[in-house]
């Protein structure tokens, strides 16, 4: 009994968590069986259990290992000192992962619950909130320049944080159609052409002289 529960667990835990989550990203969560799962990691279902609870617990884990290795471009983006630095960042590393040929098209936080049936609505909760907390962060930064001058004063915050994250959803979904990197490059840089000008620095003139 001790051999078979050893053979059982005789697997390396986060190569199969990687396979679990390319699963995921490659069909979405519904989609992706338990059989497709231990199938693909090669281990049975009471090991698969065992190791990571049921397929819920385990798309969440999936979700975690996703934002900090494939997904991380996001953070990095976020870390830029200014709002369109972060939004150049994160438009041109979506391009690049998005079309990366090692692993599926498009993005797991976006794409892993279309399509699902109300049972799965907390799983579209999660990724839910993990779209609006780069939303929101992005918002902040974009309210952050409009206060240190480097936006218009009357720049939309809400607004430009909600376009950037539709453009980087619909680069998400043009990638599964089969775009390449070189056709989501083209539509990040047609999006920066909408970010708005810089705030205009007036020219203050004194009383008899001529501004210049």
């Amino acid at each position: 009994m001790r051999t078979t529960r050893a053979q059982r667990r005789a697997f390396d835990r986060d190569e199969a968590l990687e396979v679990a989550l390319r699963e995921f990203w490659q069909y979405g969560y519904e989609t992706t069986s338990i059989a497709s799962l231990t199938r693909a990691m090669g281990i049975n279902p009471p090991s698969l259990y065992a190791a990571f609870g049921d397929k819920r617990q385990l798309f969440s884990e999936v979700v975690q290992r996703y934002a900090h290795t494939h997904g991380s471009y996001g953070t990095r983006a976020l870390a830029e000192p200014t709002a369109r630095g972060a939004v150049e960042t994160l438009l041109r590393l979506a391009a690049a992962e998005y079309t990366d040929p090692t692993h599926p098209p498009g993005c797991l936080v976006i794409n892993g619950a279309t399509n699902c049936t109300p049972a799965a609505e907390d799983v579209k909760a999660e990724l839910r909130a993990f779209r609006e907390g780069t939303k929101h962060a992005l918002k902040e930064k974009i309210n952050a320049d409009i206060d240190a001058g480097r936006l218009p004063e009357g720049a939309d915050a809400g607004a430009l944080a909600m376009f950037y994250a539709a453009v980087i959803q619909g680069m998400s979904t043009q990638a599964c159609d089969g775009a390449d990197r070189e056709d989501l490059e083209r539509v990040a840089e047609t999006a920066l052409n909408a970010w708005p000008a810089s705030a205009p620095h007036e020219t203050r003139s004194t009383p008899g002289t001529a501004p210049h």
